[in-house]
C-alpha cells in the first residue's frame, strides 16, 4: 500500500468549534496532529481532502429537525433560555458559540467525506480526527457534543451503501450516543471499551446492555476499572475486537479514537500510556484487511491533554494506515514550534518512559476484575457460537 491510498480530512475551520478559551475540548489538538505528521514529511498535499459540510437531510439521518433548528437560531443568537437548555445546549459542558451549527455540520461532513472516499473506492483508508463526538443524542447536545458525526455516518453507509458497520470506541467515556442510535439494530455493531460509569460520564456502559429486539447481542461494553494500566487495558482490548469483529464480519469499520485513557488525561481515571495507542491501530488496520477488504475509517474523539498525548496518539494511527515506521523521536522542527505555547514540556519521544507514575495500589485486583468483565461482555458471542 502507499500514502496516496489513504485520505486525511482537514481544515482549519476545524477550530470554529469553540465552546470558549477555557473549555477543555480544543481543537487545535487536530492542527497539532497535521503539523506533526507535516514536520515528519509523513503527509503530503495529495493525501488531504477538504471537509464538506453535511446538509440538513443528512444530519436528519439521525437529529431530530426541531432540534436542528434549535442548534441553528441558538448560534445565531436567537433562542430562548430555557428552551435551549432541554436540548442540552447552554449548559456548562456545552456552551452556546456563535455559528455553532455551521461548525458543528463542518465535523460530521468531514466523517461523511471521509465514509464517502472509502466507500467509492476513493481510498482504502481515510482519517478524520475533526470527527469522533460520540455523546450527541437525536434530540440533545451532550459531553462537548453537539451533532453526533459517527451516528450520522453509520447511517449514511446503512443508506446509501447498505453496509453492515462495526463501530470501535476506545475513548475513555462510554460511547453512549452511538450504542442508543443503534441499539436495535443489527446490522451495527457497537464495542465500547471505557472506564466503567461508577466513577466517570456519562455513567453507562454496563457488560448488561446488548442491545435490543433484533439488535440484542450487538451492542459489546467492557467497563474498565479506575487506574486500569497498559496490560490490562491491551488485553481486554485484544480479546474483544478479534472476537466481536469474527462474530459480525463487517462491510467497514469505524473506529473512533479518544485518547482520554491516558495517564495524563486530566478528566478521567485510567493509567495507560502511549503504548496502547501503539496498538490501537495495528490491530484496527488488521481487522480492516481481515474482513472488511481495508475499509477503515478513522475519528477523533475526546482527548483534553492537547501537547503530550493526542498528537502523537493521532499520528499512530495515520502512520500505521500507510505502513510508516514510527521513528524513535519526534521532530525538533515541531518542538520548536509549539513549545513556547505549550503550558507542559512536549514530549521528544513517542512512547512514554516507564517512570510515568508510580507503582498501582491493587493493580493485581484490577487486572482480575477487567479480566472478569472481558469475559461477562464476550459470554454471549461464545453462547451463539
Amino acid at each position: 500500500m502507499t500514502i496516496k491510498d489513504t485520505v486525511f480530512i482537514y481544515s482549519p475551520l476545524f477550530q470554529s468549534y469553540k465552546f470558549h478559551n477555557d473549555h477543555p475540548f480544543n481543537q487545535l489538538r487536530v492542527e497539532l496532529t497535521y503539523d506533526l505528521l507535516k514536520e515528519m514529511k509523513a503527509i503530503n498535499d495529495g493525501n488531504i481532502v477538504t471537509p464538506r459540510l453535511a446538509t440538513e437531510d443528512e444530519l436528519a439521518l439521525v437529529h431530530d429537525k426541531k432540534y436542528i433548528n434549535a442548534v441553528k437560531l441558538a448560534g445565531h443568537g436567537q433562542f430562548d433560555s430555557e428552551e435551549v437548555l432541554n436540548y442540552g445546549i447552554g449548559t456548562e459542558d456545552t456552551p452556546i458559540f456563535s455559528d455553532m451549527h455551521e461548525a458543528s455540520a463542518l465535523l460530521v461532513g468531514g466523517t461523511l467525506t471521509a465514509v464517502d472516499y472509502v466507500m467509492e473506492g476513493k481510498a482504502m483508508h481515510a482519517a478524520n480526527f475533526g470527527g469522533g463526538l460520540h455523546h450527541g443524542f437525536r434530540g440533545k447536545a451532550s459531553g462537548f457534543c453537539i451533532y453526533n458525526d459517527s451516528s450520522v455516518a453509520i447511517k449514511y453507509l446503512q443508506e446509501k451503501y447498505g453496509a453492515r458497520v462495526l463501530y470501535i470506541d476506545t475513548d475513555a467515556h462510554h460511547g453512549d450516543g452511538v450504542q442508543w442510535t443503534f441499539y436495535d439494530d443489527p446490522n451495527v455493531c457497537t464495542l465500547s471499551i471505557h472506564e466503567t460509569g461508577r466513577y466517570l460520564f456519562p455513567g453507562t456502559g454496563n457488560v448488561t446492555e446488548r442491545g435490543s429486539g433484533k439488535g440484542y447481542g450487538f451492542s459489546f461494553n467492557i467497563p474498565l476499572d479506575a487506574f486500569t494500566e497498559d496490560d490490562s487495558w491491551l488485553h481486554a482490548y485484544r480479546t474483544s475486537i478479534e472476537e466481536v469483529a469474527a462474530f459480525f464480519k463487517p462491510d467497514v469499520i469505524l473506529t473512533q479514537n479518544g485518547t482520554d485513557a491516558h495517564y495524563y488525561d486530566p478528566l478521567t481515571h485510567l493509567s495507560a500510556s502511549m503504548a496502547i495507542y501503539h496498538e490501537i491501530p495495528r490491530l484496527a488496520h488488521e481487522i480492516a484487511h481481515k474482513y472488511c477488504n481495508g475499509r477503515w475509517i478513522a475519528v477523533g474523539g475526546g482527548g483534553y491533554d492537547i501537547w503530550r498525548v493526542v498528537p502523537r496518539a493521532w499520528s499512530l494511527i495515520w502512520l500505521e494506515m500507510n505502513n510508516i515506521k514510527v521513528p524513535s523521536t519526534l521532530p525538533k522542527s515541531w518542538i520548536e514550534k509549539w513549545e513556547k505555547q505549550a503550558p507542559v514540556k512536549l514530549p521528544e519521544l513517542w512512547y512514554d518512559s516507564n517512570d510515568l507514575y508510580k507503582p498501582i495500589p491493587r493493580k493485581p485486583e484490577i487486572e482480575e476484575k477487567n479480566a472478569l468483565t472481558v469475559s461477562k461482555a464476550l459470554h454471549l458471542i461464545r453462547q451463539n457460537h
